[in-house]
């Protein structure tokens, strides 16, 4: 063996070369045979490996794959692949780790530019593994010793390798694992690296790097002159003569506009803004895009913080708002207006561009939602001057800049320019232009999810106009097929706006049937796979039928069977390339999403319920034929029509459960298809409220499913919050008999709530997933009561009624807990004490937190949490005083 491996290792040249061979047979032979060598001896492969990389008497080709798979040999996409790499890594001996790091870190000086990008990957993916354990600590400080110094000069193509080095490494590694005083000699040789180097390629790589390392730079931001000095180099670099570099300092500042918002003041006035101008209306397409993005991101920001503190900034505010975009308006807004002027001929045809106009009318979009009221008198004179000239571009920029500020202003300052500008809008949906007529109806859409509803003052629907605006939409969906999926977009909002209207009546009644056949005319066009049009189309169907009154019921029930027919065809369907099975399993999740929606839409009244359920069985035997399909969204679609078909039968579903079962457990088990798995869990919640105590016969086979899927280190941790709640469920529908499940569910509870007591991430991501784990821990301790609640039982709850409640308490403790967790948790100390009545007097006056708790949620502003801690204090008053 050791022979074949020395073999290999001396012919690892030719065998990577093979692996990229147009001869079919001999790449797949060379390619087994890499595999082979990295089952068999990882060290020696990965040794190889990197000599090759290193080895500049080699053919680029060869070191180039050399590079990537060193690269995939350390580093992949799904997390759990990712740690398992991390960790055969770190198992590695020393010497062997030693050894490549050395050829990674000589390659950095290689003359061929593929090889040293390739290593500065490598070693990036080499320190996110290595620098949090500690090792490799001279990393940093070597590649800082390649950049040379005043009496030494380092080459310049080891400077840049060594530059884009820094800023993957930046990339990749947290600031946390590295020093300050690292950090400071890396943000110092970046930004001298912009600043005195002369060679272009070593300022590109020294300005992308900046990119990266913004992040590390905090303390450095606080410091007045270190924060004028990195400001002004990048500013010097958005005027290089290069165009890379230039569009590399714009995405710099677009970083810094969201890292240190509240640092810009000094520099915005005087630098920032005549900079990004400048750029907008002189640069090249790509330079002017990034110079735009800098204006949005500023919007992000003050959208954002009015979000949080809703305008009040005083006092208590952590974050200020300093309206840059208030103060920029006079030059921002007639600069993003001339950028609609720069359409393409093509541009609705490519679905992926991304030009001037568009980047200037999102940027547009974003001002009115931050400055509302004061960006109408400085839009609509250009609206009005170039509306009706005979140049589409004109026309169609005059629509764009309309559409824009729908969002932000209020309604009471736009509805009178709307009613006066909605017929000659709905004319224009006959302009000669297909850009003109996407982007008129677009800004019908815009309209009617802006200004149109119960809540909108001045109507701009009414049944004088109504007639007219269905008849322009219908008429839109017969056109080509970028306007057609933005008129069925218009007409979903439309319909969307008669959701709550509080009347037993909608003004769409006596057009619903005409409206639903449009829509499948559409689905059924055959250019309908263009420009998402079958999507929207179907979606848009939904939307109608979701926000219809109980009068349209019988039209909502005559689509059943049409809908089931359509499912039907595409089951039955020979042979299919991929490409058409790919269409085709993209319509059979468009029908179940419809199907699923009908089923609701029927299932929540009493007088529609009856009616459907003769196509029950038909249904579930439609769903089970799709679940032999092999795509994931589909199973998704199908089961959850399953689940609302179960939630509006009610116990009439527990027929279906014999058949239904064996997929409900491969939904459980799919660990790979997460979303499915997920989606499975929720299911199994509507089929615990449909069926009560009849899920009881299931409900082991369901719970070793759930308890196995909590244990496993495959499962996307997404999925467990939501099996936690499904404890609950399960807990609620068979009562008392969930006993025997307490023994394996309680401590799985316990050791995930202690968990989230200790987590103390910053990053938002982990943020919000604590959030969903404590939620869903909670719904299951609710559930798990209220099953007990009333039963002989109760008392198998008290050993654990100790280690809820310094949940609860950890979760008092939290300064701005999110609403939802708030209400579920002062719930979960209502349903402990409801439960356990008099057992619980004793654990209350052992915790001296809920008093506090409770009086804190009693002066909510939420409705629903003070509504739940008025029944809670209720409830413990009548505990204690009984």
């Amino acid at each position: 063996m050791r022979t074949i491996h020395s073999q290999m290792a001396l012919e690892v040249t030719q065998i990577l070369l093979n692996a990229q061979s147009v001869d079919g047979t001999l790449r797949k032979q060379a390619e087994e045979t890499l595999n082979q060598f990295l089952q068999t001896n990882l060290q020696s492969f990965l040794i190889s490996l990197s000599a090759e990389l290193a080895n500049n008497d080699k053919p680029i080709e060869s070191r180039k794959l050399a590079g990537l798979m060193l690269k995939n040999a350390l580093d992949a996409k799904d997390h759990i692949r990712k740690a398992e790499l991390a960790r055969r890594w770190l198992s590695i001996d020393k010497s062997v780790k030693d050894q490549i790091k050395v050829c990674l870190l000589q390659t950095l000086s290689s003359p061929i530019a593929d090889a040293r990008s390739t290593s500065s990957q490598v070693v990036a993916k080499v320190a996110t593994i290595e620098l949090p354990q500690n090792q490799w600590p001279e990393l940093i400080s070597t590649l800082l010793l390649n950049m040379g110094s005043p009496q030494v000069q380092a080459p310049t193509h080891l400077k840049q390798a060594t530059l884009e080095t820094l800023g993957y490494l930046c990339e990749e590694v947290s600031s946390d694992v590295i020093a300050q005083d690292q950090i400071n000699s890396i943000l110092t040789a970046v930004v001298q690296g912009m600043n005195i180097e002369k060679n272009n390629e070593v300022k590109l790589a020294a300005t992308r790097a900046l990119y990266n390392a913004l992040g590390f730079a905090h303390s450095n931001f606080e410091n007045n002159m270190e924060r004028d000095y990195i400001i002004r180099v990048v500013c010097e670099a958005t005027q290089s003569t290069e165009i890379k570099t230039r569009q590399a300092a714009f995405e710099c500042l677009v970083s810094i506009s969201s890292l240190y918002y509240d640092k810009l003041s000094p520099y915005m006035q005087n630098a920032l803004l005549p900079i990004t101008v400048k750029a907008v209306r002189e640069d090249e397409e790509q330079v002017a895009l990034q110079a735009i993005e800098f204006w949005s991101s500023i919007c992000d920001e003050e959208i954002e913080i009015q979000e949080d503190y809703g305008g009040d900034f005083s006092g208590d505010s952590d974050l200020p708002c300093f309206y840059f975009i208030k103060q920029a308006l006079p030059t921002l807004v007639p600069m993003l207006l001339e950028t609609l002027l720069k359409q393409e001929e093509d541009q609705d045809q490519d679905e992926g561009a991304w030009n001037l106009a568009m980047a200037g009318g999102t940027c547009l979009g974003l001002v009115a939602r931050t400055v509302g009221d004061d960006i109408v008198p400085l839009v609509m004179p250009f609206v009005e001057q170039n509306i009706a000239k005979p140049d589409w571009r004109q026309r169609e920029a005059a629509t764009y800049a309309f559409g824009s500020i729908l969002e932000g202003p209020s309604p009471d300052k736009l509805a009178p320019l709307v009613n006066v500008a909605l017929n000659f809008i709905l004319n224009a949906m006959k302009d000669v232009n297909n850009h003109v007529k996407d982007t008129t109806a677009w800004t019908l859409g815009r309209i009617f999810e802006f200004l149109h509803g119960p809540n909108i003052g001045t109507a701009i629907i009414t049944e004088v106009n109504i007639h007219h605006i269905l008849s322009v939409l219908i008429e839109g969906m017969k056109d080509v097929p970028n306007v057609a999926e933005k008129s069925c977009g218009a007409l979903y909002f439309l319909a969307q706006g008669y959701e709550d209207g509080g009347s037993a009546s909608s003004p769409l009644l006596p057009y619903f049937e005409n409206i639903v056949q449009a829509l499948l005319v559409v689905a059924h066009r055959d250019d309908a796979n263009d420009s998402r049009l079958r999507t929207s189309a179907y979606e848009t169907l939904n939307e109608v039928v979701r926000c219809s009154t109980e009068e349209a019921a019988p039209l909502v029930m005559q689509l059943v069977p049409v809908l089931m027919f359509e499912l039907s065809s595409t089951l039955d369907t020979p042979k299919l390339s991929s490409e058409e099975r790919e269409k085709q399993n993209e319509l059979q999740g468009l029908l179940c999403g419809c199907l699923q929606v009908i089923v609701q839409k029927l299932g929540a009244s009493e007088s529609t319920k009856y009616g459907f359920m003769q196509h029950a069985n038909h249904l579930m035997n439609l769903f089970f034929r799709v679940f032999a399909c092999r795509n994931a969204t589909v199973h998704e679609e199908a089961m959850l029509a399953i689940g609302a078909l179960a939630y509006a039968i009610g116990q009439e579903f527990l027929k279906y459960m014999p058949d239904f079962y064996r997929y409900l457990e491969i939904g459980l088990q799919n660990f790979e298809e997460y979303q499915v798995c997920a989606i499975t869990v929720g299911v199994v919640g509507d089929i615990c409220r449909a069926l009560d105590d009849k899920i009881l016969l299931y409900c082991d086979g369901i719970m070793m499913q759930l308890l196995k899927a909590l244990s496993s280190n495959q499962l996307h941790r997404s999925v467990k919050p939501p099996i936690f709640s499904c404890f609950g469920d399960i807990a609620l529908a068979i009562g008392e008999s969930f006993e025997k499940y307490l023994i394996y569910a309680m401590p799985m509870l316990q050791s995930a709530a202690e968990l989230t007591a200790q987590a103390t991430s910053v990053d938002d991501e982990m943020i919000e997933y604590t959030s969903q784990l404590r939620n869903g821990i909670l719904e299951a301790y609710s559930g798990i009561f209220q099953g007990f609640k009333n039963s002989s039982k109760t008392g198998l709850m008290t050993p654990y009624s100790p280690y809820i409640l310094q949940f609860l308490e950890s979760i008092y403790q939290i300064k701005d807990m999110e609403d939802l967790v708030t209400k579920a948790a002062v719930g979960v100390l209502g349903d402990l004490v409801d439960t356990l009545d008099s057992s619980a007097v004793p654990l209350l006056r052992q915790s001296v937190f809920y008093k506090d708790f409770v009086d804190e949620c009693l002066s909510s502003d939420d409705p629903q949490i003070k509504e739940t801690a008025e029944w809670v204090q209720h409830t413990i008053n009548r505990v204690v005083s009984g």
